[in-house]
């Protein structure tokens, strides 16, 4: 089997494109409407969830035990809690992370039909009026406010402004596309797992890829806020790989190089079979890899399972050096991620009991079991 050519190019444009629609959690139709239409200029054909959630089929050889691939559109960002007396802004998160580096961060405040611009501050920003007390500050959501470049000093004047208690704050990505193959950004998470999903796509087009099942590209809405693939899957999808983020750090085996393949998150062990399955095809076609768990990080495979989706599920990743802060990645990463999804989709179905949701011990699955001297075998 012939490893596919991944456009580097085209995949590189998708992010750069997708890194500056905002999109976060519960304001995602713009980057919904931009990926659809790309979907479509792929060829493929787009249905959407009430709420936005996007499926794009790629017919295979049978329906059947059909194989879905998901990444999530949506990213972190903030909400508005309350307008201060001083005309500023209190904030919440939106989906899990740090105050630390939201203080500095360029915001879009997204109030209904109009917009406006601000800063994340510390609530004590000025060393030329509070000295050290900027270096000894606690850090949190509660100690940080968001100025509105706007005429507004009072609470009032931000009112009249249109902006209010609810409205979403969008953080600027501030990309940079660095000529030795490294992306700084936020919201690399997942904005990247997209652009290697559509780079994919691209190729099984361009190279006219035939699949053993149906492939069912999902790009769901509400992954940073425990959602994710919870309610987009259909009955015949029966094994699901999740594309996200993978947390290169000390204490960590992932590596911003190659694919991660996740061998479990807080939620548990991913499915055995589909997880050695995406190893062997990573040695079967050369493609560098390494493995690791994640102790704080759940994804849309998380979400299907716990919702009650009766599938497998597994998840590849890019890493990220300082994920859900100022992240960084390789372009090295997304094209192996890319190469491993390809070859995934054409890959032959090997459960074949997978075509039924359910049936008796015939042609269930064995992993292998050394005897230990405790009266187990193989066919125990």
């Amino acid at each position: 089997m012939a490893r596919h050519t991944i456009d580097t190019t085209y995949l590189l444009a998708q992010l750069h494109a997708l890194l500056h629609i905002p999109s976060p959690t519960g304001y995602t139709d713009s980057v919904v409407r931009y990926v659809s239409e790309e979907l479509q200029r792929l060829g493929l054909e787009v249905e959407l969830t009430r709420r936005g959630a996007i499926r794009a089929v790629r017919q295979g050889s049978r329906r059947a035990a059909a194989r879905a691939i998901v990444s999530h559109v949506d990213t972190l960002g903030a909400q508005v809690k309350a307008v201060k007396d001083n005309g500023r802004l209190e904030l919440v998160p939106i989906g899990h992370w740090s105050a630390r580096f939201a203080e500095g961060a360029r915001a879009t405040i997204l109030a209904g039909d109009r917009t406006a611009r601000g800063t994340i501050l510390p609530l004590k920003a000025s060393g030329h009026t509070f000295n050290e007390e900027v270096d000894t500050a606690p850090v949190g959501w509660s100690h940080v406010e968001l100025r509105i470049d706007e005429h507004t000093r009072s609470r009032d004047d931000t009112l009249k402004l249109g902006i209010d208690v609810g409205d979403t704050v969008a953080i600027d990505p501030q990309p940079e596309f660095l000529d030795n193959g490294f992306i700084v950004s936020r919201h690399l998470d997942d904005k990247a797992g997209v652009a290697v999903m559509l780079a994919s796509i691209e190729a099984l087009e361009r190279e006219r890829s035939a699949t053993p099942v149906d492939t069912h590209w999902l790009f769901t809405i509400a992954e940073e806020v425990g959602v994710g693939a919870a309610s987009i899957l259909t009955p015949e999808v029966a094994s699901m790989v999740a594309v996200d983020n993978g947390t290169s750090a000390p204490g960590q085996n992932s590596a911003e190089f190659g694919v991660t393949i996740a061998m479990a998150d807080q939620t548990g062990p991913f499915d055995y079979h589909l997880t050695h399955k995406l190893v062997r095809l990573c040695r079967d076609e050369d493609i560098r890899f390494q493995k690791d768990v994640f102790r704080y990080y759940r994804s849309d495979s998380a979400s299907a399972v716990v919702a009650g989706h009766d599938v497998r599920t597994a998840l590849v990743t890019f890493g990220v050096d300082a994920s859900h802060g100022w992240e960084r990645i390789h372009v090295h990463a997304l094209r192996s991620l890319a190469e491993l999804l390809t070859a995934y989709a054409v890959s032959p179905l090997e459960i074949e009991r997978d075509m039924k949701q359910s049936g008796g011990l015939e042609g269930f699955t064995r992993q292998p079991a050394a005897d230990a001297g405790l009266g187990f075998d193989d066919e125990g």
